[in-house]
């Protein structure tokens, strides 16, 4: 009166059994596998959605391509700007970092904030701006 579940696996060929890796087995079999279908997948069904995946990656890579045109196009009429490059001087979470000379740029550590300083044009200072 004991009902013994359905065991299902995989016979290894050409490899042991330990060598192979996930995405070595199509995704319709690891769900067969799984136990998340009923029914084993068909040949027609298996090429069926591997095409179906490399139509979806060409569309992706087709519409990336032309967003990055249209940005590139965006960029050059002046309607969208250009991305900011920041520099950063030293870490957050540091009390103090770098020389401790005046500088035209405000600085900003864990606790402390140091407003920027005017320099007379000319001067030796670091930034000629």
């Amino acid at each position: 009166g004991q009902i013994i579940p359905e065991r299902r696996f995989v016979e290894a060929i050409n490899r042991q059994a330990y060598q192979y890796e996930m995405g070595d087995f199509p995704t319709e079999w690891e769900a067969w596998i799984r136990k998340k279908r009923k029914d084993p997948p068909t040949i027609e069904e298996i090429l069926k959605n591997e095409n179906y995946r490399e139509e979806m990656k060409q569309k992706i890579q087709d519409v990336s391509e032309k967003d990055k045109l249209l940005q590139a196009k965006e960029y050059k009429e002046g309607l969208v700007a250009e991305r900011v490059h920041t520099h950063v001087k030293g870490h957050a979470s540091a009390p103090y970092y770098g020389k401790k000379e005046p500088s035209q740029d405000p600085t900003s550590t864990a606790s402390s904030f140091q407003p920027g300083s005017w320099m007379p044009p000319g001067s030796g200072g670091s930034h000629n701006k």
